[in-house]
């Protein structure tokens, strides 16, 4: 049903056309259903509701896209420090091993347990 308030007329729909034609009815006059919705209104509250969520739909895959690609590159600044931690470890292990070492030396000549590297040669000792 079409009210049109110029002439307080109901007139069947014309669904071949989305809007009515002005020639049977203003768009500012036509109610659409019932009484009081206004075609006008209708028109511009379906237009902000599609518009508000085309805006919503645009938002979330911008900043879907952003995040995902912040993560990335976030994944791979943590990956490398990561790697560089792993590094500094090894190299730390390292120096506390030949550090060891030394010390172990150092004992070992106190007892007389390390051969001297003057002389390579050692008097072989039975028991």
């Amino acid at each position: 049903c079409l009210w049109c308030y110029t002439n307080n007329t109901c007139i069947d729909y014309p669904v071949r056309t989305v809007l009515p034609p002005s020639s049977l009815c203003s768009l500012s006059n036509a109610r659409w259903g019932v009484c009081w919705i206004n075609f006008e209104d209708l028109i511009i509250a379906m237009a902000v509701v599609a518009g508000l969520i085309l805006v919503t739909i645009t938002v979330c895959c911008c900043y879907c896209c952003y995040c995902r690609k912040r993560s990335r590159s976030r994944l791979d600044e943590e990956e490398e420090h990561l790697a560089r931690k792993r590094e500094e470890r090894r190299l730390q292990s390292l120096q506390r091993k030949h550090e060891r070492k030394l010390k172990h030396d150092e004992i070992r000549k106190k007892y007389g347990l390390l051969q001297d590297s003057d002389n390579p040669y050692s008097r072989f000792e039975n028991e």
